[in-house]
């Protein structure tokens, strides 16, 4: 089964195991546990305790005894034993004796028969939950039906130690607290016994929401409950038609949006998490090597690790050969870490666990925590055995679970906005309500006359079309990132992204490839070589590898393409290339690193340790892969993380006999064990103190350059060592990344980088990136636990770069970012981002990246490149940019709509239109020329556009100036054509409302041409740009002739067929409106340019682009002088110094 596929399992499944035999006494085994335990039950029953009078030290010496008998092996056949956790402690006196009903005289008969009838000290452990010998037990990630299950059977705990002090305690230790077997593991009764308390290894997942439950939520939104309070109101005035056409927008808007376009992403985070635990493991019981579902898995139970499988929970390893996994997904750094057996200082953990990438209550950091594999990490290379101490949520894993749980998603800007519109529309709506009403009274009208004329007018102001026009904006908007490879899971987070102020990026996976690349070559002769050269020094990069031989989450699963020579080239300074030995230098470099190396390459595909590939990639891009078939090897000193090197004696294949000892390492510890090094490859030369620090210099810059490097040094033995030259190797940006910062940066946003890993690594690929400059400051993860809150966020603008952060530092970032103002955008691969995803305002995951950081972010990008970010904040611009012309248009014709109506009810004219045709204009305003608008593409332009200020209503000054302007303009155009028409009769007849009618839409037509944009003139963006609203305008005057010349529809509406002489002054009479817009457009962009106003304005968005990073030009400078400070006792001197 795939692992990344996983299994989904619902909440709270009963702890009940798949019927699968896992060996021939399973059965008998229940049924002899089954009548022994009803025998126990009834012995409790029958007996009276009487040990209180019993000396403490006898009954320590007997447990430890026991425990003594059962260190030697001395234990029972798995059919017979039984668990001593299981048995009842026997009752004793003062002699020891084995009937437990002997009186004593200190103790009531009664209250000793009563103790002995509820279970003895049986029944106190169970009830206190610890154990007479060894104290109390954790009682390990139960859940509410586990207990239940547990209490019923009357089992007592099992036993658990926290990963802290498994990490500092021997392994024979942790094997006697988690009283388990080293060698036959579990047995599968006890296993059994265990699951009831513990539950399975999965995450339990809260109650989900029905469709129906989705459905009303929608109802929330105060625009929606205004639209159905209209939709009520109308029903009792009896205005049936309007009723009508709210209650659709206000019923179907919601099923569309809640079940077509919107995803249950939080669900689904939670869903995702169990798919990081595989599906199967491979584990120890009963002696024999058994697969069976990781959900099954228990504290206590023997598990095997293998090159390629993912760690199925907290594991404490007992056995390793060369076992060595990557924690990328959690700490952020690319370097596989190598597991060991041996138990660390207490204080080890402790030590760093400010500095640690996921923290948990009891434990220090992963990355020193060097005898765990932690849940959802991956095995390089190696073998492992080791026993579990973590399942569910309480392993490291859960942590990350809890945090996501614990956390609720942010309201986007757009639904805060449309949220403020509602009680605005609402607002306005009470306004008009009782400004009529009030008139109505001074002149002495009907009450209740007046009040449905009030209500008739309010509803027919509110835009019912918004919610749809919302929606399908937001759609189309998502079709179009989709086309962008990006996938975006929540249609508001589109809109937000116009909005971002702030990108906070993870490093790993995000900027950079996360495939540790080979780049340069440098031999003890100072000869130097350079992948690409021609492309300059760490500029471009085309070793990739991938880093398991099975589908991984998190790498590029693409298999590798073999070595063709077209690029990715090592050549020499001169640019002439090496291939072979053509270059003895470099190649006896090449060939130390591939015969000194235990990764292999298959199909195409690395397996084994990420740094080892990237040199047998090397190396076959040379080919010199075959050098192994040159030499046999006869032995291998493995890398441990205290000699810091691996070496291999290898026996030439042309000189038998002939021993030779190659190592590779780190080059303090390679360099300080050589006596010499090797001119050309060939003739030794002593290595001097000169020589030696040239070296170690030159070292120390490629290391300083965010490189990983690796010396290489050959010899007849350990004594006779010669340094033969040296390999930097890195994680190289994504192509294309720093032209996408510099876009966005340009933007006015700022980005800032969020890792895990070192300072060096950091600031390397961050200047390269152009994210990190100089005199910009950083800050790591111990740093912001002393800061508090406030200082935090008045120090956060000036930050470019936070490293050594844990899934706990990056929520703090983001918070104190959102609590200063700021629209966040985080962006993650790993597990360790999957909190800060789910916080920030939009969350955005990388396509290769975990399942839980990509369930819990809003968008996903297919192809991993930051480029598709860029994109996407200028469709977000675009959608708010449409949405608010939208606006504009509605309320321009809704406003004109009701003026006419309301002038003429207040003076007792006659109403300009009737029912039917107000019924049209309404389809009109809310129908496809309306919804076309929020189709209109991008301007080339937005994305230099500052972003928008959040806290801006979508109804500021300049859109009421814009609909006011609009509509005087509209009504009295119509008002104008009414009385022209009704002057020359003095009374109203079909004609003379078709005229008014017919004038009233083509102003319409005209303003939502205007409408298409609100800063570019309608020949600058195409007057055929947007074909929707094109065809839209086209059927919408198509259908405005039939209403004036189809004879049925001139009945229903009142209307007669009038002359193209007609049509000719009504088009251009409406064409006003469109006019004074476009010349508005005209002198108030180009005229502001040119003025005073107009050069202050532009410099100030300079500013804004000049300080993405959230300083000004003078802050930088000030930035330039003052350092940040180291800790909290610092900050308080700088705010004593300012306040002074």
């Amino acid at each position: 089964m795939d692992i990344k596929s996983g299994i989904n399992y619902r909440k709270n499944e009963k702890p009940k195991r798949k019927e699968q035999k896992m060996d021939e006494g399973t059965t008998e085994n229940n049924n002899r546990k089954s009548g022994a335990k009803k025998r126990k039950q009834k012995q409790k029953q029958q007996s009276v305790v009487a040990e209180v009078t019993e000396p403490h030290n006898k009954q320590s010496e007997t447990e430890e005894a026991e425990k003594e008998k059962s260190k030697n092996g001395d234990s029972e056949k798995d059919g017979k034993k039984v668990n001593e956790a299981s048995k009842p402690i026997p009752c004793q006196s003062n002699s020891h004796q084995k009937d437990s009903t002997v009186n004593n005289s200190k103790i009531n008969n009664r209250c000793c028969a009563f103790f002995g009838f509820t279970g003895g000290t049986e029944f106190l452990r169970s009830l206190f939950r610890t154990d007479l010998g060894e104290g109390a037990h954790l009682l390990v990630g139960q859940n509410s039906k586990a207990r239940s299950a547990a209490g019923s059977n009357g089992t007592t705990m099992i036993p658990a130690m926290d990963i802290q002090e498994a990490s500092s305690r021997g392994a024979e230790e942790c094997v006697s607290r988690l009283r388990t077997d080293p060698t036959n593991g579990l047995s599968s009764a006890e296993a059994s016994r265990r699951l009831g308390f513990s539950g399975f290894n999965e995450f339990e997942l809260n109650e989900k929401v029905s469709l129906f439950g989705k459905y009303l939520e929608q109802f929330k939104n105060p625009l929606i409950c205004l639209l159905l309070a209209s939709a009520i109101v109308s029903v009792l005035v009896k205005q049936f038609d309007d009723a009508l056409s709210i209650a659709v927008a206000v019923l179907i808007v919601p099923i569309f949006f809640s079940h077509l376009l919107q995803f249950s992403f939080f669900e689904k985070t939670l869903e995702k998490l169990n798919r990081l635990v595989p599906p199967t493991a491979h584990c120890i019981r009963n002696g024999r090597s058994v697969t069976f579902y990781a959900r099954e898995l228990v504290p206590g139970d023997l598990v095997l690790l293998n090159a390629g499988d993912r760690v199925p929970a907290d594991v404490r390893v007992i056995e390793s050969v060369q076992l060595q996994l990557d924690e990328s997904s959690f700490t952020g750094e690319n370097e596989a870490r190598q597991k060991m057996a041996a138990a660390l200082p207490e204080n080890a953990a402790k030590f760093s666990t400010n500095n640690g990438t996921v923290n948990g209550n009891g434990g220090g950091s992963i990355e020193h925590m060097d005898n765990i594999a932690f849940m959802g990490t991956l095995v390089c290379a190696g073998w492992g055995k080791g026993i579990v101490i973590g399942t569910g949520p309480n392993s490291k894993f859960g942590e990350v679970f809890m945090m996501m749980q614990s956390e609720e998603s942010p309201k986007t800007p757009l639904q805060n906005s449309m949220d403020q519109l509602g009680k605005q529309l609402s607002l306005y709506s009470f306004g008009v309500i009782g400004l009529i009403f009030l008139l109505g009274l001074i002149q002495g009208r009907d009450m209740l006359e007046m009040f449905t004329i009030g209500v008739s007018l309010a509803v027919a102001a509110i835009p019912e079309g918004l919610p749809i026009v919302v929606a399908v904006t937001l759609a189309i908007g998502v079709m179009r990132m989709s086309s962008r490879n990006a996938v975006v899971k929540k249609l508001s987070a589109v809109e937000t992204l116009g909005c971002v102020t702030v990108i906070c990026s993870d490093k790993t996976g995000t900027l950079t490839k996360n495939e540790m690349t080979a780049c340069i070559v440098v031999a003890s002769d100072d000869t130097r070589a350079e992948v690409n050269a021609s492309q300059g020094f760490l500029h471009s990069f085309a070793f990739t590898l991938t880093h398991f031989s099975v589908p991984v989450v998190g790498f590029n699963d693409s298999p590798l393409s073999p070595a063709n020579g077209s690029g990715g080239e090592c050549r020499l300074s001169n640019g002439e290339r090496v291939v072979g030995h053509s270059h003895p230098a470099i190649s006896r470099v090449l060939e130390i690193g591939c015969v000194c190396n235990n990764s292999q390459l298959a199909n195409g595909t690395i397996i084994g340790q990420p740094t080892e590939g990237a040199l047998l990639v090397l190396a076959t891009e040379t080919q010199l892969d075959i050098s192994r078939s040159y030499f046999r090897r006869l032995n291998e000193m493995p890398f441990n993380s205290d000699n810091k090197w691996m070496g291999v004696q290898v026996e030439p294949i042309n000189r038998p006999g002939e021993v030779e000892l190659m190592l590779k390492g780190a080059i303090d510890r390679v360099l300080g064990m050589c006596v010499g090094y090797l001119d050309n490859g060939v003739a030794q030369r002593p290595l001097d103190v000169q020589r030696r620090e040239h070296i170690l210099h030159l070292a120390t810059g490629l290391g300083q350059s965010g490189l990983r490097v690796i010396a290489m040094a050959c010899g007849k033995d350990m004594n006779s060592l010669h340094y033969v030259g040296l390999v930097g190797i890195m994680d190289p940006p994504r192509s294309g990344c720093r032209q996408s910062i510099e876009m966005v940066q340009n933007a006015g946003v700022s980005v800032k980088m969020v890792t895990g890993d070192a300072l060096e690594t950091a600031i390397s690929i961050g200047t390269r990136l152009n994210i990190f400059n100089s005199g910009d400051n950083t800050l790591s993860g111990a740093q912001i636990d002393e800061l508090t809150d406030m200082d935090l966020e008045r120090l956060i603008r000036g930050v470019s770069i936070f490293y050594r952060s844990s899934p706990r530092h990056k929520l703090r970032i983001v918070k104190a970012l959102q609590n200063i103002g700021e629209v966040v955008a985080m962006t993650g691969d790993g597990v360790n981002d999957a909190v800060a995803l789910k916080k920030s305002d939009i969350g955005v995951a990388m396509g290769n990246g975990t399942d839980v950081s990509k369930e819990a972010a809003d968008m996903v990008l297919i192809n991993d490149d930051f480029s598709t970010i860029k994109a996407a904040i200028e469709e977000g611009k675009g959608i708010y940019h449409n949405i608010t012309n939208f606006v504009k248009f509605q309320l321009s014709t809704s406003v004109s709509a009701i003026s006419l109506i309301a002038i003429s009810t207040l003076f007792h004219f006659e109403n300009p239109l009737n029912a039917m045709q107000i019924l049209w204009i309404n389809i009109i305003m809310d129908g496809p020329p309306a919804q076309s608008l929020g189709v209109e593409r991008v301007d080339a332009d937005i994305i230099r556009q500052p972003p928008r200020n959040v806290r801006e209503p979508l109804i500021n000054r300049s859109l009421i100036i814009s609909v006011v302007t609009s509509a005087a303009i509209i009504i009295a155009g119509t008002l104008f054509v009414f009385y022209k028409e009704m002057a020359a009769d003095n009374e109203i007849t079909p004609r003379d409302t078709t005229m008014t009618f017919t004038c009233f839409v083509l102003f319409d037509m005209w303003n939502a041409l205007s409408c298409r944009s609100s800063r570019k003139m309608i020949w600058e963006i195409g007057l055929f740009s947007n074909r929707m609203f094109c065809l839209s305008v086209f059927g919408s005057l198509l259908c405005q002739c039939l209403v004036i010349y189809f004879r049925p529809l001139q009945r229903i509406f009142q209307t007669e067929a009038l002359t193209i002489k007609d049509l000719g002054f009504l088009a251009l009479l409406t064409s006003s409106v469109f006019v004074f817009n476009e010349g508005r457009k005209y002198f108030h962009l180009r005229g502001l340019n040119n003025s005073f106003k107009g050069r202050v304005r532009n410099s100030l968005r300079l500013t804004v682009n000049k300080s993405s990073r959230g300083l000004t030009e003078e802050a930088e400078d000030e930035e330039n002088v003052q350092q940040l400070p180291n800790n909290l006792d610092d900050v308080k001197a700088i705010e004593e110094q300012q306040s002074d």
